[in-house]
């Protein structure tokens, strides 16, 4: 048996109001017990969510790593685009695995929750099988279709070629980079965030190191451009795999673990079916948020050219601030998982309460500093202030930061949706919000109206808050915390 992290929170079923309207009202709205487990809450709550900060930045730079190190090429100007492409290409590839990923941390919390540690084993490896096989079909298909799909987002000529440099050797590896996304996920799912913290940040020098060597050559080894820095990513992502294994199978990890090489496991049907309930509409959930992510590019390309790389300049600089809110997302789920499997709802209510208070208060305070820095920011991404595209960069910003208080509160819903298995939910939530508003709203205001860049850019807080709202909805009548029944692993 095992023993779950949990917060030492009695029973207290109180409900939160709307975390647009503040904390205060967070505060005023929740009775006096609940309150008391809320803050209970808090402890637990921060100790996980803390290395994944780090983890998900580590994520951020290594991106910004590679786009300063190709940026410096002679060809910087294709190349740049082409890493844009293959960037957006490799985020779609990825929809499968997040959708597996988010079923195995949901499946393997409840498990630990539940001191379940035979059931933990069994998941993982079962998480693992299937994440082969998603691996080696994307390297397959992926590189027979990687030309055509990048033609179909507008690649080009030597923009086309350096993104197929970059894509391919990435998609060959995918199953490296899949695995190693599942043994964090799986780490988190049983509280253990400092592992991958560790190994994360020796992934992140190695790819450095690598990149530094490849991209622009040195010695005896010819400059390899842009697929440098995928050979530098990929050599970072298999370190990841193989530190992360290592630690899995040496039992490091109270709770979890992975048997030596032998067999390959048999399918245990009932749990690929609950891998297919829980990620499949997650799976769906996280690729609208990529053609909602096109959708807003094109219709920004259609009004005004320079607002498209307004947009991609802010977006990377306001990802900085999106990590601590990821982050909380990642830890909610963890722990509403465990609490749900341990049959304690409470818990899981008081810890959504002290993710929202904490989102809440981070998301405020972040958007401050970042535009109080805009400046200094824009010139690190080579956009020079007061100039067209750094005053349309700016209005980016001061929008996108506006709306990151409801986005804090939108991404704590999901992460209780998930980590409650009621991705079903969140997924009807974000397609209505998505396909129903977003997309319509920065159409009818951007062309129709006439506003442009900024009709676009108001559908991003118009959507986050009907999906804030919603999501309210869903926390506050409490079915989301009803026992589930769970399949029954057989191995």
């Amino acid at each position: 048996m095992i023993s779950p992290a949990s917060t030492t929170a009695p029973p207290a079923p109180g409900r939160a109001r709307c975390p647009a309207t503040g904390l205060r009202t967070l505060r005023a709205s929740t009775p006096r017990r609940a309150q008391g487990a809320t803050r209970a809450a808090m402890a637990p709550l921060a100790r996980l969510a803390a290395p994944l900060v780090g983890l998900n930045l580590l994520n951020v730079l290594a991106l910004a790593v590679d786009t300063a190190m190709v940026g410096s090429l002679a060809s910087s100007e294709s190349a740049l685009a082409g890493l844009g492409f293959a960037t957006q290409l490799a985020f779609l590839l990825l929809t499968a695995m997040m959708g597996v990923s988010v079923g195995a941390v949901t499946l393997i919390s409840r498990a630990y929750g539940a001191g379940d540690e035979v059931r933990t084993r069994h998941l993982l490896a079962q998480a693992r099988a299937v994440t082969v096989l998603i691996g080696v079909s994307v390297g397959v298909l992926g590189t027979l279709g990687a030309r055509p799909l990048a033609r179909l987002l507008g690649a080009e000529g030597a923009a086309l070629e350096d993104a197929l440099s970059y894509l391919r050797p990435l998609i060959v590896g995918s199953t490296l980079n899949y695995l190693a996304i599942l043994y964090a996920g799986a780490m988190r799912a049983v509280g253990n965030t400092w592992v991958p913290l560790r190994v994360g940040l020796i992934a992140s020098l190695l790819n450095v190191v690598v990149n530094s060597v490849l991209i622009g050559g040195g010695g005896a080894i010819p400059p390899l451009g842009v697929a440098g820095a995928a050979y530098g990513t990929l050599a970072s992502q298999a370190l990841s795999l193989a530190l992360l294994s290592r630690h899995l199978r040496k039992g490091d990890v109270a709770g979890l673990g992975l048997r030596s090489p032998g067999p390959w496991p048999r399918l245990d049907v009932a749990v690929a079916r609950s891998f297919l309930r829980i990620g499949g509409p997650a799976a769906l959930d996280f690729a609208m948020l990529n053609v909602a992510y096109l959708a807003v590019i094109g219709l920004l390309g259609h009004t005004d050219a320079l607002a498209v790389a307004a947009h991609g300049v802010g977006m990377r600089i306001q990802l900085l601030a999106f990590a601590p809110a990821i982050s909380i997302s990642q830890a909610t789920a963890a722990l509403v998982g465990q609490h749900l499997g341990a049959a304690r709802p409470d818990r899981a209510r008081a810890t959504v309460r002290a993710a929202l208070v904490q989102s809440l208060a981070l998301m405020t305070a972040l958007p401050v500093a970042v535009l109080a820095a805009a400046p200094p920011l824009l010139e690190v991404f080579g956009v020079t202030p007061g100039t067209a595209l750094g005053e349309l960069t700016l209005t980016w910003m001061t929008i996108m930061g506006a709306s990151l208080p409801i986005l804090g509160a939108n991404i704590v819903f999901v992460g209780m949706m998930q980590g409650a298995g009621a991705t079903l939910t969140s997924l009807g939530i974000n397609s209505l919000a998505t396909l129903g508003l977003q997309v319509p709203f920065a159409w009818l205001a951007g062309d129709v109206l006439g506003l442009g860049a900024v009709g676009v850019w108001l559908s991003v807080p118009v959507c986050f808050g009907t999906r804030a709202v919603l999501g309210l909805g869903v926390f506050r009548r409490g079915r989301w915390a009803e026992p589930r029944r769970a399949p029954r692993a057989g191995g």
